[in-house]
């Protein structure tokens, strides 16, 4: 049923976006960025992935041997693929490539994944709850308080002594998690540096992508961005994100009195755009020659294999 409606949502954006002569002022839009604000948004882009990339180095810094431009490509194609393929599937890559490239046991890379996805969101809520519009300032402290905790509440639980393993087989493969669980959030105080660094960049950059094709100030193309990527974190998403994320930043512009169509079309400009941006970098770096372990000297494969069969 859900895919169901991701599919509806994103048909619905093809439909509306066929309709009339929309088409044509996507172009138009397009044609009015210059080439200095393209310039700029790549820019905050290419330093987006930088700022990803120095958080897995750090992250896995014991299994990279020094290898950046390694952990460079990991991130960019998986980038690509969580754009494009539909239901978050690209996701799996990026354990994927961490045992392919360094050897990193599929527990140890998959729970790391969860943490940074954890610490985006709790970035994004932060910084959705600041700016709120007509938010009571009793719910926004409390909000806020609420992210902190949960930050600094989880990673100190998942450290905590426990017999999970010795619970049986389903127990067991869920105390396993919560060890690399704590593993990965051992090294939080530098995740937090770069995930706030590339929060701040990736925001500014949409933001000013946005602003341009709207005719208005940052201000207003960082409520979009938000609103945009806050749809990212809703149960349902459209197929490579299409519809929910358009609608998402639609939505969180019409309190600036930008109208609902407008500002989907607007949006679909700023996604095509991130879209083409990913894929293009994911491109690159899928093209570069890197040398992957053989696949007998992964450490923990027979681990890795039942995490994956179960």
């Amino acid at each position: 049923m859900k895919k169901l409606l991701a599919i509806l949502l994103s048909l619905a954006l093809l439909g509306w976006f066929l309709s009339g002569d929309r088409w044509r002022t996507l172009g138009e839009a397009f044609a009015q960025l210059g080439p200095g604000v393209l310039a700029w948004a790549v820019a905050g882009f290419f330093l987006s992935y930088l700022l990803r990339t120095l958080r897995v180095y750090e992250e896995f810094r014991h299994d990279t041997g020094g290898r950046f431009l390694t952990c460079l490509r990991i991130v960019l194609i998986h980038n690509a693929m969580v754009n494009v393929i539909p239901f978050r599937g690209g996701e799996a890559a990026f354990p994927l490539l961490l045992q392919r490239h360094f050897g990193t046991p599929l527990a140890r890379a998959m729970a790391s994944l969860f943490w940074f996805r954890l610490q985006d969101a709790l970035v994004v809520g932060t910084v959705a709850i600041l700016v709120w519009p007509s938010l009571p300032v009793v719910l926004r402290i409390a909000g806020i308080l609420a992210l902190i905790g949960l930050a600094w509440g989880l990673p100190r639980w998942a450290r905590q002594p426990h017999n999970w393993v010795e619970r049986g087989a389903l127990a067991g493969k869920l105390g396993k998690l919560r060890d690399a669980f704590a593993q990965s959030t051992r090294h939080a105080r530098f995740g937090w540096l770069w995930t706030i660094s590339n929060w701040s960049v990736k925001l500014a950059a949409q933001a000013w992508l946005l602003g341009a094709v709207l005719g208005a100030g940052m201000a207003l193309g960082a409520a979009g961005a938000l609103g945009a990527e806050l749809a990212a974190i809703l149960p349902i998403q459209g197929v490579a994100g299409f519809g929910t994320y358009e609608a998402g930043a639609a939505a969180a512009l019409l309190p600036g009195g930008i109208a609902f169509s407008e500002g989907l079309r607007a949006a679909l400009v700023l996604h095509l755009f991130v879209i083409a941006c990913a894929l293009g970098a994911g491109t690159l770096a899928w093209l570069l020659p890197v040398k992957t372990l053989p696949e007998t000297a992964a450490p923990d494969t027979e681990s890795s294999k039942s995490l994956t069969h179960s």
